[in-house]
């Protein structure tokens, strides 16, 4: 989703915002191709993927809150219910088994 708002920002730009637009689409391109690989080492049960998914659904969670005001609550709500459910998921028993950097699970000790 991300790298489709860059693409989308990179189409818009204008000429008097020449710097702010180059610097969002590079920013959102950036993010949405981290989070593609933040999910596929989450996929894969890659120990490295834990701390950045849970960090970038703290920054959601604080994004929902922003979004909390008169018109936009809806968009606050389902931007918090997506956040928690991953968090709930990232956090499970089974996941933070998965995700343990446990080398002996590799290699057991005889």
């Amino acid at each position: 989703m991300f790298v489709v708002l860059g693409i989308v920002e990179a189409f818009t730009m204008h000429s008097s915002r020449l710097v702010l637009g180059l610097t969002v689409t590079a920013f959102f391109i950036l993010y949405g191709v981290g989070l593609g690989a933040v999910a596929r080492g989450l996929f894969r049960a890659s120990t490295w993927s834990r701390g950045p998914a849970v960090f970038t659904q703290l920054i959601q969670l604080a994004l929902a809150y922003s979004f909390w005001g008169s018109g936009t609550r809806g968009v606050g709500f389902a931007l918090a219910v997506a956040a928690i459910a991953i968090l709930i998921g990232v956090f499970r028993k089974e996941s933070t088994k998965a995700l343990t950097d446990n080398p002996e699970k590799d290699h057991p000790v005889l």
